[in-house]
């Protein structure tokens, strides 16, 4: 069972309809903001798929066997730059600090990273991307252009450019709010 389906498959009773869902009847039909929940959920379930099927997809294409989570650190330290603490790209990548420790220490014997002892606080540690990190990356970055590139059309590049703007919008939204809020909170 698909997980954002079942965690809210009980509380709002949304049932699957081709292409969709839909929110039974006798029951609350839309959130406090006026924003009916099927929809979010839909949207939400839509999502978590492209995740899984690109995920699963670059793990297949993926140099060298990475797995896409360390990829995923790779592309965070790429993105927002070196220099970042072990801590902070856990709470980043939604992890237990124990896991990216694991992560860190397959992704530097591996040489893609470097960790350095902290220039402001001799107790904390520093995440560097090496040169031979950054060239895996850009080799990831081909390898899964490549692959892209087998059934990616015009078409489906236009669809992937108009809704970027509003999945980098939800994104910052989430980013905001990672804490769940009570129903007391809420109202």
């Amino acid at each position: 069972m698909n997980f954002l389906r079942g965690l809210y498959e009980n509380r709002l009773l949304l049932q699957p309809l081709s292409g969709g869902w839909r929110q039974s009847r006798g029951n609350r039909n839309e959130m406090d903001s006026g924003i009916n929940p099927g929809e979010v959920i839909a949207f939400f379930n839509e999502v978590a798929i492209i995740e899984q099927l690109g995920k699963t997809l670059a793990g297949k294409t993926l140099p060298d066997g990475l797995h896409p989570s360390h990829f995923a650190i790779i592309m965070h330290l790429t993105r927002v730059g070196d220099g970042t603490t072990p801590l902070g790209l856990a709470n980043a990548m939604q992890v237990t600090k124990a896991t990216m420790s694991h992560s860190l220490k397959v992704l530097e014997k591996r040489g893609l990273i470097q960790t350095l002892p902290s220039e402001t606080d001799a107790r904390s540690k520093k995440v560097f991307l090496t040169p031979a990190g950054r060239s895996f990356h850009m080799a990831a970055i081909e390898a899964l252009t490549h692959t892209f590139r087998h059934f990616l059309r015009s078409e489906h590049h236009q669809i992937m450019l108009s809704v970027l703007p509003g999945l980098v919008t939800i994104r910052k939204l989430l980013d905001e709010n990672r804490v769940p809020r009570s129903e007391d909170e809420v109202q």
